[in-house]
C-alpha cells in the first residue's frame, strides 16, 4: 500500500525534498547526523528515496549503497549522484549477503515500509556484529493526536488511543503551488523498539530534538510544536 503511494508521488516528493524551505529535513538532519557513527566499511541507506541522505552521508566520507522500491526515485537519485550505488529492493528482502555493512540508515523510511519488522530483521542480517542502525521517524506522540486549534497554547489531544496496532496515516499539504500527499504507518514507541529487540539490537542513544528556530516553513502557529517533539531518532547496535 505504501509502496504504490510513494511510486505515484515520486516526482512531487523529489521536488519537495530538495527545497530547504519546504521540508523539515534541512532543519532536523544535523541532530540526526550527530548520532551517526564515523564512516566505516560500508553504509546502507534503506528507503533512500531521491537520495538526499545518501548524498549527505557520502559527503561525510561514507561508502554508501542506497535501496528503495521506487524506480522513479532511484532514477532521480542516480542523476543527482552517479558515484553512489543504488539498488531497487524491498527493505524486507535485501539482496546482500550477511554481514555486508557496518551501518544501516533509515531516515524517515521505517514508517513507509509495509513490512517494517521484516525490514529491521533484514538490517540485522546484513549488518556485522557490532554494526549500528540509525533511524529517524515521525514521533509516535505526534502521530497519535493533534492540536485542537492553531493557537500557540493549543491543547494536544489524543482522541482514540496511542496503544495498539499500527495505524494508517495520511496528510495532504500544499505549499507555493506544490501539493504533496504523505501516507504511511503510525506506530507506538514499543511498536518501533520491540522489532529492534527481537532482531538482536540494543538501543544506545535516543534523541527527541526540539523544533529549531530556523525550521522550514515555520510560522507563529508552529510554536505549538515547540512543546511536542516532531521526530524521534535513535542509534542501536547489533549485539
Amino acid at each position: 500500500m505504501s509502496r504504490e503511494h510513494w511510486e505515484q508521488q515520486a516526482p512531487r516528493w523529489a521536488a519537495w525534498a530538495r527545497r530547504p524551505d519546504f521540508d523539515a529535513y534541512w532543519s532536523y538532519s544535523p541532530a540526526f547526523f550527530e548520532l551517526v557513527p564515523a564512516p566505516g566499511m560500508r553504509t546502507l541507506e534503506v528507503g533512500c528515496g531521491e537520495g538526499r541522505v545518501s548524498r549527505d552521508l557520502a559527503a561525510r566520507g561514507h561508502r554508501v549503497t542506497g535501496v528503495d522500491t521506487s524506480s522513479v526515485l532511484l532514477h532521480l537519485a542516480r542523476e543527482a549522484a552517479p558515484n553512489i550505488g543504488y539498488v531497487r529492493s524491498d527493505a524486507a528482502a535485501l539482496p546482500f549477503p550477511e554481514a555486508t555493512f557496518d551501518l544501516a540508515i533509515f531516515y524517515n523510511s521505517l514508517m513507509d515500509i509495509d513490512d517494517m519488522e521484516g525490514g529491521v530483521r533484514e538490517a540485522a542480517r546484513v549488518l556485522q556484529p557490532g554494526g549500528s542502525l540509525c533511524a529517524c521517524v515521525t514521533h509516535p506522540t505526534a502521530d497519535a493526536g493533534q492540536f485542537d486549534s492553531r493557537e500557540p497554547d493549543a491543547r494536544f489531544v489524543i482522541e482514540d488511543t496511542y496503544l495498539g496496532a499500527r495505524r494508517w496515516f495520511a496528510q495532504d499539504v500544499e505549499r507555493d503551488g506544490l501539493a504533496m500527499s504523505f501516507k504511511g504507518w503510525a506506530y507506538s514507541l514499543e511498536g518501533y523498539l520491540r522489532p529492534l529487540e527481537q532482531a538482536g539490537f540494543a538501543v544506545q542513544a535516543v534523541r527527541e530534538p526540539p523544533m529549531p528556530s530556523s525550521a522550514a516553513g515555520s510560522s507563529p502557529r508552529d510554536d505549538r510544536w515547540r512543546r511536542i517533539p516532531i521526530f524521534l531518532m535513535w542509534r542501536a547496535v547489533k549485539t
